[in-house]
């Protein structure tokens, strides 16, 4: 049995939308549209593992939607769907929850981050949301997983509850007309990222951009108007020293390192290519350059995601046509997975 090359891939929607999400995701996933079948998800399912404002989650919902369709994601060609109007998603995370083992989700490292220190009192959802998320990407059987450093561990996870369940049910899998050897769901893979993978804060180049960073400084917002994205990128914190000519000149300059990133990932060059460029240029040089060129790729989005954000009925549309869609494929894994397993179907399934 061989796996049809599929991308799969979401966003939370837990909040504004910045640059770092935009370089680290969205933009990748514009590109990736030219050499592979995706299907773009709004996980807001994963967004509830800790408390959501309902109303606020719904704008939100929406506010994703937009971006990814201003960005460039083409809805017709590919598949752009909010989670939890394909249940399947949870039916088969569920049967997830029974082949995944308690230390495996014990080892991941994002849930003793965002648990903190009063981890009795996370939800269960946030703890077993690894096993979601692995739900997420083989309900497609999809082969080619985007994820940047923090989602790694829960991709190796995936592949991990794959490959167990296709060892628990090898005999039913065969019985069932798939396979044996390769089994029934794929090992997906990480797709290697652009040149920003990680970006970070604007006032401190050793954090990660936030949304949740008390300073609205320390970001970009894809809903900054062109004066608040030159403004923020002319206040962002650097060095005294110029730039280097060289890529290994910005090592332990993490501030002059997270610009050189921004403007290598926001002009689809190299760190190298903008060193050569701007190399021995001071800041004073080099800001106003970055400045006009986050001005020039985000203000078309930014313009767009508004005329979209006031037409929330398109988006709504966009959403049902790609869930429709997405729950067509869902339905048909599920339905397998339920006689390898050794449920009874329903009638309708």
């Amino acid at each position: 049995m061989s796996f049809v090359p599929l991308v799969f891939s979401g966003v939370q929607p837990t909040g504004n939308l910045h640059l770092g999400n935009y370089l680290g995701a969205i933009k990748r996933f514009v590109e990736m549209q030219a050499t592979h079948d995706c299907i773009y998800c709004v996980v807001d399912q994963h967004a509830i593992t800790v408390w959501q404002d309902p109303f606020e989650l719904k704008k939100q919902i929406r506010e994703v939607t937009a971006a990814f369709l201003a960005a460039g994601i083409d809805p017709v060609k590919h598949i752009v769907f909010n989670q939890s109007q394909v249940p399947e998603h949870a039916e088969l995370a569920w049967v997830f929850n029974c082949v995944a083992r308690m230390g495996w989700l014990n080892r991941m490292t994002q849930f003793k981050e965002k648990a903190g220190k009063d981890k009795e009192n996370a939800s269960v959802g946030l703890f077993a949301y690894p096993t979601l998320m692995a739900a997420d990407i083989l309900v497609y059987r999809a082969t080619h997983v985007p994820v940047g450093e923090d989602q790694k561990q829960h991709l190796e996870l995936a592949r991990d509850i794959a490959q167990k369940f296709n060892n628990d049910f090898k005999a039913s899998i065969v019985s069932n007309g798939h396979d044996g050897e390769l089994g029934y769901f794929p090992q997906p893979e990480p797709l290697t990222q652009g040149p920003a993978p990680r970006v970070m804060s604007l006032r401190d180049g050793t954090k990660k951009m936030s949304k949740s960073d008390p300073s609205d400084y320390s970001r970009i917002n894809l809903t900054d108007d062109q004066d608040a994205i030159a403004q923020k990128v002319r206040k962002a914190r650097t060095d005294s020293e110029p730039l280097p000519s060289e890529v290994d000149g910005l090592k332990e300059r993490p501030d002059a390192d997270n610009l050189v990133t921004i403007y290598a990932a926001l002009a689809s060059k190299s760190r190298a290519d903008v060193l050569g460029e701007f190399g021995g240029s001071q800041f004073s040089v080099f800001k106003p350059a970055l400045a006009d060129l986050a001005v020039s790729v985000l203000s078309p989005i930014n313009t767009r995601m508004r005329e979209l954000m006031e037409d929330p009925g398109h988006i709504d549309a966009v959403l049902a046509d790609g869930s429709e869609r997405a729950g067509a494929i869902a339905a048909k894994v599920m339905g397998e997975v339920k006689d390898i397993v050794g449920f009874l179907r329903s009638r309708k399934s």
